[in-house]
């Protein structure tokens, strides 16, 4: 029998890959939008809206399980809405009889003083799993992929910049993963009863400091970068230096600068047991992001 999945953020740099790649797998794919009409993706179009609670009834009736991949990162009071979305998304979940959610967070130690972007991550997972529907949770860092918010402000870094000013929080460590292997991770976590109510990390085979991804991602490309030390730059200067060299709005920018500066490494690689197969390395991940090779 065919398992229906509802997949929220269809339409989203995530969600518009994971979809026809789901219904590649055999999954029925319903892919939840506030704008059914304008949805031109694989799978069927259903409304709705994680801040409306009964259009969740109509687009969750009849699934088996469902995919939560919204965010509310560009908004100045995210952490609210996030919150009460996933609240409304976790009850209605459960009053469908779903027997799973998959939900994609990000990576962090939780012994770290975490960002309120990643601290909002985690509550998510708390209130996702509050309706009683057990939740996989996949954690991730910088998803490498045409279109993804994080690989954007590389690229056009790259792009624009005749040199790199290195603020502290270029310094901090993180894991990037192809968005290719975000998409083999989340489909081969659906309908696995090992998988439920557990939470695995994601990361390529690569641990890159920031300003190495920018290297690597200009080598990638027959450039190179010229780097000069800012130690002392804020924060809120680096968002604003961001919004001005990239169409990433400042809001968006403060916000991930923020969680730059909190390590983003797999400490448990226990995903390899459920959805085994060798990641993309990041030179490899940046080629396919910049349309170089065949994916």
């Amino acid at each position: 029998m065919t398992r229906t999945v509802t997949v929220t953020g269809a339409s989203g740099f995530v969600g518009s890959h994971l979809c026809p790649a789901l219904a590649r797998a055999g999954f029925a794919v319903r892919a939840m939008t506030r704008r059914p009409d304008r949805y031109g993706g694989v799978g069927e179009a259903v409304h709705g809206d994680v801040h409306d609670p009964q259009s969740l009834e109509t687009a969750l009736a009849g699934a088996d399980s469902a995919y939560y991949l919204v965010h509310s990162l560009a908004s100045s009071d995210f952490e609210r809405k996030d919150a009460r979305a996933a609240r409304n998304f976790g009850r209605a979940a459960a009053a469908a009889g779903l027997d799973q959610i998959v939900y994609l967070g990000g990576l962090g130690d939780d012994s770290d003083r975490l960002s309120p972007h990643l601290r909002s991550r985690r509550e998510v997972e708390r209130l996702l799993a509050g309706g009683g529907v057990p939740v996989t949770t996949v954690r991730a860092a910088v998803i490498v992929g045409a279109g993804g918010i994080s690989w954007e402000i590389t690229r056009q870094l790259v792009d624009h910049l005749p040199m790199m000013i290195t603020p502290a929080w270029t310094k901090t460590r993180t894991q990037p993963i192809a968005l290719d292997d975000v998409v083999r991770y989340l489909v081969g976590l659906l309908g696995r009863p090992e998988a439920r109510g557990r939470t695995f990390e994601i990361g390529g085979p690569d641990v890159l400091r920031y300003v190495d991804m920018l290297r690597r991602a200009a080598a990638v490309q027959g450039k190179r970068i010229p780097m000069m030390n800012v130690p002392l730059l804020t924060p809120r200067l680096s968002s604003a230096w961001l919004a001005f060299v990239t169409d990433v709005d400042q809001r968006t920018a403060r916000n991930l600068i923020d969680s730059m500066t909190n390590e983003m490494v797999v400490r448990d690689p226990s995903i390899e047991d459920v959805v085994p197969g060798r990641p993309i390395g990041y030179d490899e991940a940046v080629r396919r992001a910049l349309g170089l090779t065949g994916s």
